[in-house]
């Protein structure tokens, strides 16, 4: 169901999610925002999602909401519905979930970022893990690894807990940057501490249902799974997922955890933007305190703010985002760009880890979320002007399926030198790899892991 309004007469509210106005009311042009489905429309055909729900906001309003495709690749699956459909947001749970949690214990003065980890979970620390702080765990800088197989080894989830705890630093503390589920889960579990009570509640407490998200959560009914995108086929648990979080960590951990586990449908999560960009505040509830949210979303160590990344023009923000902008993205196929520069938001939800037909699936939705935000922007008319230099990235596919690489033929040589100089070439160049590699590898942990 598409819902772009193309006359100025009439502001409505249909259902869930914000409310809805022409684009040309909010500065936008109707013909350009028409450029999204072909970008979407790309990507399911060349296999990397079989459906996707997408929300475009400015200036308090929707203009343009819509499904994409299935649920899933059958031809009976159920149509998406960006009101409805329900989606595993994987990482988008770090920002829309944990990261607001810690804001508003922040607000309350009941933690403070340079406050040591240890003061609030004491089974945290030990040695230079002393010195983590708060703020260390939300800019990824805490010296804790990318992650840990705890789903390989934990039988209950208050192992899984423990072991997340008792997970030794790969870094110093403060002095570079690994992107770390491992540090958001500690921030869920020191939620948990302050708040006294789960990560899960607290959040429907004090956020959702104050905005009346009622359809995002962890740990969705099963009288829900009609509506729930599928996620992986064959997964470590043996089974199909839908309605069961995709993260095998998570799952782990019960279902809920700071890195992952929410779900939520397009229009919920447009209400969740809009309140940031209204300062923390929708339809006269303060979920947040307008410094706080400028804090939080203001660069604090490289790319990364508090708890959000931030638009450097990859990793699916696209090109023409504001240098204010901010949001996050999530592994099975999901992003929320914000931008206060021209009030604006960008939402995307697909489930690209669904069986996707696409060779490269991870190149498609990295692509499409690129599209889907340069699409948006250059829809704006009163805002700031940017040059559109290229076309969108979809319309070229490079790198979704690349065709196979076919076998070169050797060629022989009745030169016995001849053989034994390849050999001796093939032997100094495999040396010179087996360095570049190590080079390499010595450099992986300062590189942006999404």
């Amino acid at each position: 169901m598409l819902r772009v309004i193309l006359t100025a007469l009439t502001v409505t509210r249909a259902g869930d999610g914000l409310p809805i106005k022409a684009p040309t009311d909010v500065g936008m042009s109707s013909s350009r925002l028409a450029a999204i489905e072909r970008v979407i429309q790309r990507g399911i055909k060349a296999g990397g999602y079989p459906g996707a729900a997408v929300v475009v906001g400015r200036k308090g309003a929707a203009v343009y909401e819509k499904g994409f495709g299935k649920l899933s690749w059958s031809e009976s699956s159920t149509p998406v519905d960006a009101q409805h459909t329900i989606y595993d947001i994987a990482s988008l749970s770090k920002v829309v979930g944990t990261t607001t949690a810690i804001m508003i214990l922040f607000d309350e003065k009941k933690i403070g970022l340079d406050d040591p980890v240890v003061n609030y979970i004491p089974t945290f620390g030990g040695g230079d893990k002393d010195k983590v702080t708060i703020r260390m765990l939300l800019t990824h800088t805490s010296g804790l690894p990318a992650g840990r197989d705890i789903w390989r080894i934990a039988q209950t989830p208050l192992e899984a807990r423990a072991l997340v705890l008792n997970t030794p630093l790969e870094g110093r503390p403060g002095m570079q940057y690994i992107y770390s589920d491992l540090g958001a889960d500690v921030l869920g579990m020191l939620v948990e501490v302050v708040a006294g009570e789960p990560l899960d509640k607290f959040l429907t407490r004090r956020v959702f249902e104050p905005l009346g998200m009622n359809e995002t959560m962890y740990r969705p009914a099963d009288s829900l799974k009609y509506r729930i995108a599928p996620t992986e086929v064959t997964p470590p648990r043996g089974y199909p997922l839908r309605g069961e979080v995709h993260d095998e960590n998570a799952y782990a951990l019960g279902g809920v955890a700071g890195h992952a586990g929410l779900f939520s449908t397009a229009a919920d999560l447009s209400v969740f933007a809009q309140m940031m960009l209204n300062g923390g505040e929708y339809n006269g509830v303060q979920i947040i305190s307008k410094p706080t949210v400028e804090l939080f979303t203001t660069r604090a160590f490289g790319h990364r703010a508090l708890g959000w990344d931030t638009a450097e023009g990859d990793y699916g923000s696209g090109r023409y985002l504001g240098p204010t902008a901010y949001g996050h993205t999530g592994f099975t196929g999901t992003s929320m760009w914000i931008d206060p520069e021209r009030e604006m938001f960008v939402i995307l939800l697909t489930n690209r880890v669904h069986a996707a037909r696409a060779l490269r699936p991870a190149k498609v939705i990295s692509d499409v979320r690129a599209d889907l935000s340069d699409a948006a922007v250059l829809s704006v008319v009163d805002g700031p002007k940017v040059a559109a230099s290229r076309g969108f990235r979809a319309d070229r596919e490079v790198g979704w399926n690349p065709p196979p690489r076919r076998a070169s033929r050797r060629r022989h040589s009745s030169s016995k030198h001849h053989t034994i100089a390849s050999a001796t070439s093939r032997s100094r160049s495999s040396v010179k790899k087996s360095s570049s590699a190590r080079k390499s590898s010595a450099k992986k942990s300062t590189t942006k892991k999404r």
